[in-house]
């Protein structure tokens, strides 16, 4: 199996790191994929579940951790 590296975008909210991931994608010639992010907090209007992130409950989201499932993960307002 061919393997590559894991770059993560990371920043507070707000701070346009959407903007440079749909940038970076946009570039062909980098071949990137994006996965996408569990949290917890409620989606928001336009949001699609799965594609923007995965909504999850806190217990499930406390099992990703729990199952070494996550790369990195951190709070925010009370969800994860």
């Amino acid at each position: 199996m061919k393997q590559g590296i894991v770059v993560i975008l990371s920043g507070v909210s707000s701070v346009g790191k959407g903007e440079i991931r749909d940038l970076l994608l946009a570039d062909e010639d980098l071949k990137l994929f994006y996965s996408v992010s569990e949290t917890t907090r409620p989606q928001k209007e336009g949001e699609v579940d799965g594609v923007d992130y995965y909504f999850i409950s806190h217990e499930a989201f406390a099992n990703s951790v729990k199952n070494f499932e996550l790369l990195e993960y951190t709070e925010f307002n009370g969800y994860y």
